[in-house]
């Protein structure tokens, strides 16, 4: 798996032990390994602007890993968690896994196991940060619409033609025909169908309906005009 486009591994322990072990194998894979001996440390001297991935102990004097995870849900930080503790339970994996942990290990895991771990959480994250960025850029785009063309716009999503579009809306068709292709064009979509999909994945909108009765009495998504 590739790691390349992460910063680093966060390890936060307050075992001095298994803080370096697990730097170790950190830094005998080709990454870097940041270390902190406790929630509050972490949260005082971590550097908002990297990414990476976040390794944490649940049992910690002061604040507990799991209250570390909801401190970096309030703070707005981003980053995939593997949670590690010598007292797993249901309740607190639960509780780990709400706050987005993407693994939860027992203490000690192995060096393959835990590595396997937090190769795969930074490989979730850096997808996560692709989508998230790719929403951010599909919303600029919606920003540039003017109000007549959000308008044409929300016909569109809805699967109305041209000519309907233009009787709902009191316009011309030319005026439709006209505002579609500058929608495409602000939006950069060389089709309707990949407008659609845009703007459903930005979640600016619910996904496009409404579902229309198929021949067979089932449901099918309705088909949108090229």
């Amino acid at each position: 798996m590739s790691t390349a486009t992460l910063d680093s591994v966060f390890i936060v322990d307050d075992d001095p032990a298994a803080r370096d072990s697990m730097a170790a194998l950190i830094q005998s894979r080709g990454l870097q390994a940041e270390t902190y001996e406790s929630g509050e440390d972490f949260l005082d001297r971590y550097d908002r602007s990297k990414s990476g991935c976040l390794v944490i102990d649940v049992r910690m004097a002061g604040m507990s890993g799991l209250d570390l995870q909801d401190r970096l849900v309030e703070e707005g930080i981003d980053l995939p968690v593997v949670v590690i503790t010598g007292y797993g339970d249901i309740p607190t994996a639960v509780r780990a896994m709400r706050n987005g942990a993407a693994t939860f290990l027992e203490k000690a895991p192995g060096h393959n196991k835990l590595w396997d771990s937090i190769s795969q959480a930074m490989e979730n994250g850096a997808a996560t940060r692709s989508e998230r960025l790719l929403r951010y850029e599909i919303r600029r785009r919606l920003a540039t619409l003017t109000p007549d063309e959000r308008r044409v716009l929300d016909k569109l999503i809805q699967g109305r033609p041209n000519k309907t579009i233009a009787r709902d809306l009191d316009l011309g068709l030319r005026t439709v025909e006209l505002r579609r292709a500058m929608i495409l064009q602000k939006m950069l979509a060389s089709s309707l169908a990949e407008l659609v999909r845009m703007v459903v994945q930005a979640g600016d909108y619910p996904l496009p309906g409404p579902d229309t009765p198929g021949s067979d009495g089932g449901i099918r998504a309705p088909s949108y005009p090229r």
